[in-house]
């Protein structure tokens, strides 16, 4: 933190990890109160996950049925109510003060646990990173709850990396499909998903005219592509498109990946003599978090059409972790900032003047934290949310497709009819997991994220090209570093700690 009126003295920060004691004492420089609040905080929003965290992958309530249904139908759709009682029971009489957290404002929640805004805001970030959301939003407590959950490894809440970037898991997957007989295709667009007069998928038909026969087609394009541009509309219920075409898709992200020929220095957390990594390095590194005001300051400014005067960063150094991402010495930054609006005021585009203008001030802010970021800096790539939709696919740059929100919503304004049960309204048909389950990437590039028991695919133990993970995270936080001892046999590094670099 760069603190006004303290003369010549260090700068503070703050450091969080999985050693509760050590994230006490570094609360304390804050808040006492709060040091001693925070075990309690964090027991209550682990329970919170615990019982949330099956309703992910539980198909929502049918309340059309109930409503509607006959008899049979009503039975029926009773075994869509065993996950919510489960979770009732999980949360037992404090179900009132978790409803809270999952639908009011995540200030409101934290200003009742603390009292320190450094803390507070590092905590919020949780509840806006990849949302076009205030902490002041109602609702924007179940969005830092969307990232407690999950975990790697038997680790609650990590996240990790792949080492030697995410190609690797594409290359792995890729070795293993074709040592069981799979034939993988690359440049291969597909045109439109083949559909039988009965209704059943066939398969798809490529931009070349090539036919791909096939009973189950799984698609990994966004719901938008899928079913709006790739599936004949004639066999989709005019309801479902209409939903379908009005998912949230505002993104608030730019993400900026940069090759730096050096460490970034730290005024709160000053470099080794040698230049090696320090666990903060290995972290996720939160800048302009200093008060949550700041946060909905920022997101005032994407309302009206302005990138950011002060941007939310977050900022992560992968090869700290994995030194095969970089030469000797020299390092990648993934920089993952918010917020900036789809489309700007007053007729502007993004164009390269505006990338290259706002990249500016987010390397300005950072090097307010670390003197010399600047001179470090040996290249970059600045991908706003139109880069994002155009060059990953992701409608409106929404790194997780659409907007999150509470699980069992899905089973009512959020769920397009035909899919309650997780199923599309075609027979055999185009099959992808619901927005909920889509793997989280906030940085497409070196994070692999993905929420609890989502779908995936499991590697055979005898494929070839083994995928190294690097985790990054503690136990129930997202987006933390990690440093340790290596385990075997997957070579994930064991995580210690978190930091967050403020300015006040």
């Amino acid at each position: 933190m760069l603190e006004e009126g303290t003369g010549n003295k260090v700068p503070r920060s703050l450091l969080l990890g999985t050693d509760m004691a050590e994230n006490q004492k570094q609360i304390a420089q804050f808040s006492r109160r709060d040091a001693q609040a925070f075990p309690k905080y964090e027991a209550f929003m682990n329970r919170l996950a615990l019982a949330i965290d099956p309703l992910l992958d539980a198909a929502p309530v049918d309340a059309e049925a109930f409503q509607r249904g006959s008899l049979l139908q009503r039975l029926k759709s009773l075994s869509t109510l065993k996950p919510l009682l489960q979770a009732g029971r999980v949360l037992g009489a404090q179900l009132p003060q978790y409803y809270q957290v999952l639908t009011a404002p995540i200030t409101k929640v934290l200003d009742q646990w603390f009292e320190s805004e450094p803390l507070k805001a590092t905590l919020a970030t949780d509840a806006v990173i990849g949302a076009m959301t205030s902490p002041h939003t109602p609702g924007s407590g179940y969005v830092l709850l969307h990232h407690v959950m999950g975990g790697l490894e038997g680790m609650q809440g990590a996240w990790g990396y792949v080492q030697g970037g995410m190609g690797a898991l594409s290359d792995a997957i890729t070795s293993s499909a074709t040592a069981h007989g799979a034939s993988v295709f690359t440049e291969k667009a597909v045109a439109k998903v083949q559909v039988s007069s009965e209704g059943r998928v066939q398969g798809v038909v490529l931009q070349d005219g090539s036919e791909v026969r096939s009973k189950v087609v799984l698609s990994n394009a966004s719901p938008q592509v899928t079913f709006l541009k790739l599936t004949p509309q004639e066999w989709l219920p005019e309801e479902f498109v209409d939903r379908i075409s009005r998912l949230d898709t505002q993104s608030p992200v730019t993400k900026i990946n940069v090759a730096v020929d050096r460490l970034p220095d730290f005024l709160a957390a000053p470099n080794a003599p040698g230049g090696q990594p320090l666990p903060h390095h290995q972290c996720s590194i939160h800048l302009n978090c200093e008060d949550t005001l700041l946060l909905h300051r920022a997101f005032e400014d994407a309302m009206d059409g302005l990138p950011s005067h002060r941007p939310m960063i977050e900022l992560c150094i992968p090869s700290s972790l994995d030194p095969t991402l970089a030469p000797p010495g020299c390092h990648v930054v993934s920089l993952f900032t918010q917020y900036t609006p789809y489309t700007l005021a007053g007729g502007k585009v993004w164009d390269e003047q505006e990338r290259n203008a706002y990249a500016d001030k987010v390397f300005d802010c950072i090097e307010a934290y670390a003197p010399g970021f600047k001179g470090s800096v040996v290249g970059r790539d600045i991908l706003t949310p139109p880069d994002l939709e155009r060059i990953f696919g992701l409608p409106g740059g929404k790194t997780c497709w659409k907007e999150k929100n509470l699980p069992w919503r899905r089973g009512g304004e959020e769920t397009c009819k035909g899919t309650k049960d997780h199923n599309t309204p075609m027979s055999t048909t185009v099959a992808l997991p619901p927005a909920e389950h889509i793997p989280l990437c906030h940085d497409p590039g070196p994070a692999l994220l993905r929420p609890p028991r989502a779908p995936v695919l499991q590697l055979p133990l005898s494929s070839p090209g083994p995928v190294s993970l690097w985790q990054r995270c503690p136990p129930w936080r997202r987006r933390h570093g990690s440093r340790g001892t290596q385990c075997s046999p997957c070579r994930l590094q064991r995580p210690q700690e978190h930091v967050t670099l403020n300015r006040l």
